[in-house]
C-alpha cells in the first residue's frame, strides 16, 4: 500500500510520507517533513519542514503544524487547533533562530480550537479540551481545560475520565478496558492493563 494524496494537495519533493497515510484536499506538506504510516490529514492542513509525525496520527481540518513540532504515534489533533513555534513574535523582528520545540507524546488528544504554545511537552494519553490554551508541560493522562489550561482530572489510555481528583492519592479503573491506574500526587501511572 502507498500513501493516498488528493490531487489538490501539494507535497514538496523530499517529504517522507509513510504507507497508508492519507493527505486530503488542499493540504501542503513541506519538503523536510517526516510522516509515519497510517496517518490522516484532513482538508487544509499545513505541515512545515522541521516536523516529525509518528504512525497513526489523525489531524483534522485546518491545522498548521509548524517547524519544531513532533507528534508521536497515535496523536489526535482536533479541527482548527493551533501550534505556535515562536514565543514572542513580531512581524518586524526575525526570530527563526528562536523556535521552541513542542512535543506531543503518544496517544495524546488535542481538542478542537485548542492552542499549544511552543515549548510545551504534552504527556502520553493526555487530553486537552476544546478551546484550552496550554502554555506549560502537561503530565501523562492529564485532563486539561481552560485559559490558561489547568488540570481538572485524569483520562485513561482509552480516553475515558477516571474517578480521581486533580491531585492527591488514589486508584481508579478504566470503565472501558479495565486498566488500573494509581495517582501519586501530580502523577498518574497505569499499574495494570
Amino acid at each position: 500500500m502507498t500513501a493516498t494524496i488528493h490531487e489538490s494537495a501539494i507535497v514538496d519533493a523530499g517529504a517522507s510520507i509513510g504507507e497508508g497515510t492519507r493527505v486530503w484536499h488542499f493540504c501542503h506538506v513541506s519538503s523536510g517533513a517526516v510522516i509515519g504510516r497510517g496517518c490522516s490529514f484532513g482538508q487544509n492542513v499545513f505541515i512545515a519542514n522541521r516536523v516529525v509525525v509518528g504512525d497513526n496520527v489523525k489531524v483534522q481540518n485546518n491545522v498548521s503544524i509548524y517547524d519544531n513540532v513532533t507528534l508521536e504515534d497515535d496523536v489526535f489533533c482536533g479541527p482548527s487547533m493551533v501550534f505556535t513555534n515562536v514565543y514572542n513574535p513580531r512581524s518586524h523582528v526575525s526570530r527563526k533562530d528562536e523556535y521552541r520545540d513542542t512535543v506531543v507524546r503518544r496517544g495524546a488528544t488535542l481538542g478542537a480550537n485548542c492552542t499549544i504554545v511552543c515549548g510545551a511537552t504534552i504527556g502520553r494519553y493526555a487530553f486537552v479540551g476544546a478551546g484550552a490554551v496550554v502554555n506549560a508541560d502537561v503530565p501523562d493522562f492529564a485532563l486539561m481545560v481552560g485559559v490558561p489550561a489547568r488540570r481538572i482530572g485524569w483520562m485513561s489510555a482509552a480516553g475515558l475520565r477516571l474517578d480521581l481528583p486533580p491531585s492527591g492519592e488514589g486508584e481508579a479503573t478504566c470503565p472501558d478496558t479495565g486498566a488500573k491506574y494509581r495517582l501519586n500526587g501530580d502523577r498518574l501511572e497505569e499499574i495494570a492493563p
